[in-house]
């Protein structure tokens, strides 16, 4: 229970008067006695806040930097109008800042035996679970000089999604797979190492690719047209450890790791191969195993939700051990790591050779623009320090890409906005050359 502003407001004016005119605590007892007993009588008319009934329903997942709206359904059992003020309690990573004082307080009337719904809307700034915390009700009387307060708690957890900024390359890529397929009007044949079928021989074709034998049961040449492998195993692996923590830009080296793998997991289930997902720093953080076609990019997308780095060294051995019991056959296994000097050297150089001699390795890393910039900055003595350490950097970086590639391995190393469409393109290739 609470007084009011109204009631502090006509204690003072009703007493002001007594005090210049007739100062007596009589008088002033007069006053107060009397407002006392009219906040007395509506706090009786207020509707009680215990016994309301409240449910929630609505949005249960919604994109990062999109709106999820939540339904608050409020229902007065009793019999007394209930006119009250509501503040829908959230984590503050569930608005924009300086958003949350509007957004989550409502001002509703419910008359008896009845129910109204509020609506609140979030737009949460982080990934991950944003649960519901307590909703806190004042229930006013007709006068507005005294309120009833209580809180209840209305479980509800919204999931934040990556927001799969890469899905804009997607058509492009898919254009690049088809025409691999040879399912697009193209003047050569179509790439790859499947057979698909026969055709007659024309102009331009590659003569290694007639069929003798087909040629010889008919009366013009025949020449075999190929596909890309289809049903191949690709695992997606991304390291949490502390390294996948750096920022780059707005957010951590992870995010742009995680929106990399969702393209190559989309074009990789279009393109008919199969897509598995392992994410660990020193244990399993995520694993999303077996999962039809149409359910990859789902599974994916909220198994990456809650993924946060953790402040350790990656264990490049267990990873190592759990890529291989995830992947018994031969398949694509993509690494999404850092090429910084000390995990490579030290972590996955000693392990790699378990990967590389059972299966094709592909590892990208986050490359920070902010390094490319620091190597062109002159005109003073700090500027001219900071080029020769991202110079030093940039050529610690080469080494190690030249040093993987060596070992067998492909290596991608872009920049946050050009990761995801440069991964897709080395995935292509890889098609196209027969490598998966």
């Amino acid at each position: 229970m609470a007084l009011t502003g109204r009631a502090a407001l006509l204690a003072a004016l009703g007493t002001l008067p007594v005090g210049i005119w007739d100062p007596s605590w009589t008088g002033i007892l007069a006053v107060n006695g009397s407002l006392a007993l009219a906040c007395a009588c509506d706090f009786a008319l207020a509707a009680p806040v215990r016994r309301l009934g409240l449910t929630r329903s609505g949005d249960a997942s919604v994109r990062l930097g999109e709106t999820a709206d939540v339904t608050l359904t409020v229902t007065n059992p009793s019999g007394r109008p209930l006119r009250a003020r509501l503040r829908d309690a959230w984590p503050p990573s569930s608005w924009h800042p300086g958003t949350e004082v509007s957004a989550s307080r409502h001002v509703l009337t419910v008359p008896p035996g009845e129910r109204r719904r509020v609506t609140t809307r979030l737009r949460p700034t982080r990934r991950g679970d944003r649960q519901a915390d307590r909703v806190t009700i004042r229930s006013y009387g007709p006068l507005g000089l005294f309120s009833r307060q209580g809180t209840h708690k209305v479980p509800w957890t919204v999931r934040v999604l990556p927001p799969f900024t890469s899905r804009k390359h997607l058509p492009a890529k898919l254009a690049r797979l088809r025409e691999l397929d040879g399912r697009t009007s193209v003047l050569t044949r179509g790439e790859g190492t499947e057979f698909d079928s026969l055709r007659e021989y024309v102009p331009g074709d590659d003569t290694r690719s007639i069929d003798w034998r087909a040629t010889a049961r008919q009366n013009s040449v025949a020449v075999r047209t190929w596909r890309p492998e289809r049903d191949r195993h690709i695992l997606l692996v991304l390291d949490t450890g502390r390294t996948s923590a750096g920022r780059v830009g707005d957010a951590p080296r992870l995010d742009a790791s995680m929106d990399a793998a969702l393209l190559l997991g989309a074009l990789a289930t279009r393109a008919g191969d199969r897509v598995d997902l392992l994410a660990y720093d020193r244990r399993v953080r995520a694993l999303v195993q077996g999962r039809a076609a149409g359910d990859v990019l789902p599974s994916l997308v909220n198994a990456m939700a809650t993924l946060e780095p953790a402040l350790v060294e990656t264990d490049a051995r267990g990873l190592t051990a759990t890529a291989l019991r995830s992947a018994p056959r031969r398949s694509l296994i993509v690494l999404l790591t850092t090429l910084d000097t000390a995990p490579i050297e030290e972590g996955f150089l000693p392990v790699l050779p378990q990967l590389t001699q059972r299966h094709t390795v592909l590892l990208a890393s986050v490359a920070d623009p902010h390094i490319a910039r620091m190597a062109t900055a002159r005109g003073s003595t700090e500027a001219v320090y900071e080029a020769a350490a991202a110079a030093k950097a940039h050529s610690e970086r080469t080494r190690m890409a030249e040093q993987l590639r060596r070992h067998g391995v492909t290596v991608v190393d872009a920049t946050p906005e050009d990761l995801a469409p440069a991964l897709a393109d080395a995935y292509l290739a890889l098609k196209a050359a027969g490598r998966l």
